[in-house]
């Protein structure tokens, strides 16, 4: 028990580690962070300005719903990205930096190391939604009085866990793929952004997509935001949202870890680890 004490000690320090590198990593380029987050509002703005344009052109929906609701959806997919961008570039930023020989034969277990990621990564993204949402919000005259915010975050940080589990397996292309394995990644997240209802209702889907929305962890955090803000619906009316949600973080993680072990594998057998194209 003493000993099995002592390992999860160790590796618990070996992630709080992992965390902290990478906060002197994002001060070391804090100015680019400032510069993708306006890069994010800008984008975003465009995308909720499209409620207020159908009313402009005379359509007949209700602004103040549509504002929120697409506004839910490019904030959701903002979150997705940067937990993607974390996990995804785990091995770019190794190689950048020049020390990803010295962090893979670290006395630290590759579920740890992938964990710290995750857990910044969500510390990180979750601190940034909050302040994108702010902010765009400033710039529509919102009305939110049911809203319940706290249980969208709930929602929001149950949902992360399917997230890491996923862009755990995406971290894998980099690593076996110097070349494109980033892009790959961010193709991966795309497809996510086509079935998960971000930007309208899964149901205009076709049949066969609806069923990958089925299986996408986005669908449902969408879902449950949405209704916690906009329905002002507490976490005891969100069960049919959360718990696929905790199926499939239990499902994905072991899953990612055991994706990402193989690719680890093959980049060492084939030399892929230190390699930049």
């Amino acid at each position: 028990m003493r000993a099995l004490a002592t390992t999860m000690r160790a590796e618990l320090i070996g992630l709080g580690g992992v965390v902290e590198r990478n906060v002197y990593l994002t001060k070391r380029y804090i100015l680019w962070d400032v510069a993708f987050f306006v890069w994010t509002v800008a984008n975003t703005l465009t995308i909720v300005f499209i409620a207020k344009g159908i009313e402009a052109t005379g359509g007949s929906i209700d602004v103040n719903r549509a504002t929120t609701t697409l506004l839910i959806g490019a904030v959701v997919w903002a979150y997705l990205g940067i937990l993607f961008e974390f996990l995804t570039e785990t091995v770019a930023w190794e190689r950048w930096e020049g020390t990803i020989e010295y962090t893979f034969m670290a006395p630290l277990s590759r579920s740890m190391h992938l964990a710290g990621q995750g857990v910044f990564a969500v510390l990180y993204g979750l601190a940034r939604a909050v302040l994108l949402f702010v902010v765009v919000a400033f710039f529509f005259d919102l009305a939110l009085p049911d809203a319940d915010f706290l249980a969208a975050l709930v929602v929001l940080v149950v949902a992360s866990v399917s997230f890491i589990g996923i862009g755990t397996m995406t971290a894998v292309l980099p690593l076996i793929s110097p070349e494109k394995g980033m892009q790959l990644g961010f193709v991966a997240q795309g497809m996510l952004l086509v079935v998960s209802g971000v930007y309208y209702p899964v149901s205009v889907l076709p049949t066969w997509m609806e069923w990958l929305a089925k299986i996408s962890p986005a669908t449902y955090a969408l879902d449950g935001i949405r209704e916690a803000i906009l329905e002002g619906q507490g976490l005891s009316r969100m069960w049919d949202e959360i718990w696929p949600l905790l199926v499939i973080g239990v499902a994905s993680i072991p899953l990612g870890l055991w994706v990402f072990g193989r690719g680890e594998q093959y980049a060492k057998r084939h030399g892929k680890l230190k390699r930049s194209g």
